[in-house]
């Protein structure tokens, strides 16, 4: 699909995301409200890179929500156990994130190079790293995202909320807007480390970054608009 294109609604599979136009205002920290995730179909994924080894126990769910200025994620994230960095720059940032445990998003907006997209990455602790990524270069996306996360240790599952500026990821958000995107999931403090996808990358090791893997992303102006 090029990023040009809208996907006939009626015709929803399982390599498209969708995010949906936020209903009302933002919480108090910007945030969208607890009701308005109802609006956003999630995705969920349990399988590893290769969509193998299927662990319901460590299923990941994303809702994605979006309005001019901000575009949101919700991670719901069952785990077996938790692993962590003790200590980050007073920002929260921690490079390497993914040596632990994260929710990880790759974002490629229309107009970017075949194999250059975004990479924002979130753990449990609330830790968390942007990047700009493309061919031989890695640096900082400096997006200015906000997070909010949350460890219900009684049912095992933690809860990351970001807002994303649209500013960072695009010069100009206009719609309609077809984006490419994938979503991972890394758990475990040794190996073998439970590494998760939405869009498998069959890769022989466990490898994210192949862009060739990524699903279609649709932004969307209501729920009712997405019939499956």
């Amino acid at each position: 699909m090029r990023t040009s294109e809208v996907p006939n609604m009626g015709d929803i599979r399982t390599d498209t995301a969708f995010a949906v136009r936020m209903s009302g205002a933002a919480d108090a920290e910007g945030f969208p409200p607890e009701r308005a995730w109802e609006t956003a179909p999630p995705i969920s994924f349990s399988a590893d890179w290769q969509g193998k080894n299927t662990d319901r126990r460590r299923e990941t769910q994303v809702r994605l929500l979006w309005n001019p200025d901000f575009l949101f994620f919700r991670f719901d994230a069952l785990y077996r156990t938790i692993t962590v960095f003790d200590g980050s720059e007073p920002s929260g940032r921690r490079n390497q994130l993914w040596d632990r445990d994260v929710c990880e998003v790759f974002l490629q907006p229309p107009c970017s190079a075949a194999r250059a997209y975004k990479e924002i990455e979130v753990a449990p602790n609330g830790f968390w790293i942007d990047l700009e990524i493309s061919p031989g270069e890695k640096r900082d996306l400096n997006s200015g995202l906000r997070r909010r996360v949350c460890v219900e240790e009684q049912n095992r599952q933690w809860h990351a909320l970001l807002a994303l500026p649209m500013k960072s990821l695009v010069a100009d958000f206009q719609m309609p807007a077809v984006w490419r995107v994938n979503f991972f999931r890394v758990e475990g403090a040794s190996e073998p480390r439970f590494y998760s996808a939405w869009r498998p990358t069959n890769t022989p090791e466990p490898n994210f970054h192949v862009p060739e893997a990524f699903g279609a992303l649709v932004f969307t102006e209501a729920a009712s608009k997405i019939r499956g």
